[in-house]
């Protein structure tokens, strides 16, 4: 099963535990890299992923999300069939680097988009399923 991660996944573990939806989803979140490492579940990165990493102000953050992506099985170049595909997600009132990111992870074809970000979750109308990583752990055991 191949899955992308945005960014709100990949620095979910290092957000405030202290509310108890954040710390579920941090649970699924580490769940999820586990998965990811024995191979069970086939991580995506792109070009988009590594820009947006690229400014995030943790340095540790930054570093080790660098780090995890380097295990990633596939890696997408943003390229001008995808951006086209970006400017037609915006059209549901996606941000743009959130439309790059589901138009990255529609080419590459994967099963699961996950993100954090509800926006997207309820804006997005498009080719593959995007869920929150809790809904995808749940999915994956009742199976």
């Amino acid at each position: 099963m191949k899955i992308y991660l945005d960014n709100s996944v990949l620095n979910r573990p290092f957000d405030d535990q202290s509310y108890p939806k954040i710390k579920i989803e941090i649970i699924a979140t580490i769940l999820i890299f586990k998965l990811i490492e024995s191979d069970k579940l086939q991580l995506v990165n792109s070009s988009v992923i590594e820009y947006e990493n690229s400014k995030n102000p943790f340095l540790d953050r930054k570093d080790w999300i660098n780090s995890y992506l380097s295990q990633a099985n596939y890696y997408q170049e943003i390229n001008l069939t995808i951006k086209k595909e970006a400017e037609r997600i915006q059209e549901y009132g996606v941000g743009a680097i959130d439309s790059l990111h589901l138009a990255a992870a529609e080419f590459t074809n994967v099963d699961y988009f996950l993100t954090c970000d509800m926006g997207i979750i309820k804006k997005y109308q498009g080719k593959i399923m995007v869920v929150n990583p809790v809904d995808f752990i749940n999915f994956l055991t009742n199976k």
